[in-house]
């Protein structure tokens, strides 16, 4: 079995064997979280240090993750609060 896992970098690495099971990260750094949202680094930064992002920090230099369910539950309230500003012009 070949095992093919994203590391934080995005890097693909692969183990010798003939099956492929893709495993996805569980945290993303912010520059994937910008890429996702297609926003800038900095406005991702922003959003996690206001707090409307949950993240944590990292390693030795305090790098910035975001868990992938805590970047869908943001995507979603985004969503919902849309829909929300909507519903109440009309």
């Amino acid at each position: 079995m070949t095992l093919v896992y994203c590391g934080v970098d995005g890097e693909h690495r692969r183990s010798r064997s003939e099956t492929t099971v893709a495993v996805q990260a569980r945290f993303l750094p912010l520059s994937d979280v910008a890429e996702i949202l297609n926003i800038s680094i900095s406005q991702a930064r922003a959003l996690v240090r206001s707090g409307e992002l949950p993240a944590i920090r990292v390693g030795g230099r305090g790098q910035w993750r975001v868990e992938n369910t805590e970047l869908e539950n943001y995507i979603q309230r985004m969503y919902r609060e849309v829909r929300d500003e909507v519903s109440q012009r009309d």
